[in-house]
């Protein structure tokens, strides 16, 4: 005879039986800045992985298994970056991991992935030697050499200026675009008249305004992040000089043009986000990062989403959470992406177009594009 326990008990065990598997998580390490003098960098790199990132799971994931971020700030610091990248490593146990950060902190954190292993992409960060720690680093935006070259021909074959002032942020950021126009400015014909450095604490400008007037250049060259070129902007303007200036993507986000107000109309930036472009996936990016965020885009956040986009396509394709499968993939990667066509050459490095912005009523907007594979070739092994 049955009893109600019984039937009780092989309901509850069929109910086990029956229950959904839960699915794992991949675990993708992430250091940002998300306190500092980085910081609003750092939370709109975090914005756009976390949208690509439920992008990925809300379309089944990775063959079922959701992937999981795994955030550490680490204020653009390299002291605080290299046992953030050992925690991912021993305690989160992280398949891979992404840098949302700057040069000096994904330099130092590089070398601790490629020593354990670990597949570790460079979202923004331009520094040279990022990609040469190893084969297990990548990056998915210019190296700063590149994006230095692709600023003197801007100025010399499509603005056809001659006279050119350098105002160089003294960082690693700053340092490599120097290095990189220098090395082209003959090719397009530039005469550099004058150079001058400052620090990433400075915000007053006054000395090297006064200089540059009496210089007279016909264009300036001026690296920078957001939080330095609005000042720097703001007062060249307010000081008499009109010729164009020449950013590149550490002034691509809205904040500077709120930082710089009027002054930053006119201002023209190289960099990875094309506004305008056509793209189904630029676009839709666009709308979905502003959607979440409440922010507009950027190139810090179009870059996170492309290097998190990169990493799914890798974890998909390998069929494996083996951290030699998943860089393989990485390396075998081909993309479209928010900000163009990814693929990697031997040492991790990627080759696309440069995208060129210039401030049109309080908004950045397509300018033009410097596609031109010679010049835009980064280094290779």
């Amino acid at each position: 005879m049955t009893t109600k326990y019984g039937i009780l008990g092989a309901l509850v065990g069929a109910a086990l039986f029956a229950a959904p598997v839960q699915a794992e998580s991949i675990k993708i390490g992430f250091n940002v800045p998300l306190t500092g003098f980085a910081a609003a960098d750092g939370l709109s790199a975090k914005n756009g992985a976390e949208l690509a990132l439920e992008q990925i799971n809300s379309a089944g994931g990775i063959n079922g298994d959701l992937l999981e971020l795994v955030v550490y700030d680490d204020q653009a610091s390299p002291k605080e970056a290299v046992p953030i990248a050992q925690k991912m490593i021993e305690k989160d146990n992280v398949v891979a991991a992404i840098s949302g950060s700057y040069s000096g902190s994904t330099r130092a954190a590089a070398g601790i992935f490629q020593e354990s292993g670990v597949p570790y992409i460079s979202a923004y960060a331009i520094h040279p030697d990022i990609t040469r720690a190893g084969n297990n680093v990548f990056r998915t935006s210019f190296v700063g050499e590149v994006q230095g070259r692709a600023g003197a021909k801007l100025i010399g074959e499509t603005l056809k200026l001659k006279n050119v002032a350098i105002v160089t942020l003294k960082n690693d950021f700053g340092q490599s675009l120097a290095a990189g126009f220098k090395e082209a400015a003959d090719t397009f014909g530039l005469e550099i008249i004058a150079e001058y450095e400052y620090s990433i604490k400075d915000r007053q400008f006054g000395p090297i305004v006064s200089k540059l007037r009496a210089d007279k250049p016909e264009v300036i060259y001026a690296s920078g992040y957001f939080f330095t070129a609005g000042p720097l902007v703001s007062q060249l303007r307010s000081g008499g000089i009109k010729v164009p200036v020449i950013g590149q993507e550490g002034y691509d986000s809205q904040k500077f043009i709120d930082i710089a107000g009027a002054a930053s109309e006119g201002t023209i930036i190289t960099t990875s986000l094309d506004r305008d472009s056509s793209s189904a996936e630029t676009q839709d990016f666009i709308a979905s990062f502003e959607k979440k965020s409440g922010q507009k885009a950027d190139m810090v956040a179009a870059s996170a989403h492309t290097a998190m986009k990169v990493l799914g396509a890798a974890l998909q394709a390998a069929g494996s959470t083996d951290r030699k499968a998943i860089r393989d993939a990485i390396a075998a990667t081909k993309l479209t992406a928010s900000t163009g066509e990814i693929s990697f050459n031997d040492l991790g490095e990627v080759q696309k177009s440069v995208q060129v912005q210039i401030v049109k009523d309080g908004q950045w907007r397509h300018h033009s594009t410097i596609d031109d594979p010679e010049l835009l070739a980064p280094p290779s092994n």
